[in-house]
């Protein structure tokens, strides 16, 4: 037990070196930073509610993708039984018409790549 000193000094380093992200992030970095994605002057336009959107559009629109493409199908009616065209272009651009101040505030904080547009054309803001 002559090495006490150097396996007590090595543990701290190691802990140190593990937990360094955290503090350093905790003391230097933005740790809370949350997008803040452009809201639409008039959200009640919207086809569902705030929460589901933000929870549930990705099924959605692939839901809207599925059913037009394959069954042909071009109306969605929403929970409050309004019908809305199934068109990103036509329905969602109408009032998210600026990307990188709404989608991709999300997407990249997040990290994923959506292949929306692959197919579609970037809105050009407004």
């Amino acid at each position: 037990m002559y090495d006490t000193g150097k396996v007590l000094a090595g543990l701290g380093i190691f802990i140190a070196f593990i937990t360094f992200p955290i503090w350093f992030s905790l003391a230097f970095g933005d740790a809370d930073y949350r997008p803040n994605p452009q809201a639409p002057k008039d959200e009640s336009s919207c086809i569902e509610s705030k929460e589901y959107m933000k929870a549930w559009h990705m099924d959605l629109l692939n839901d809207w993708r599925n059913a037009v493409v394959r069954d042909g199908q071009r109306i969605y009616v929403s929970t409050d039984g309004k019908k809305h065209p199934m068109s990103l272009s036509l329905n969602c651009m109408k009032c998210h018409r600026n990307k990188e101040k709404f989608c991709d505030q999300c997407h990249n904080y997040i990290g994923v790549d959506p292949f929306c547009w692959d197919c579609h054309v970037e809105p050009e803001g407004e």
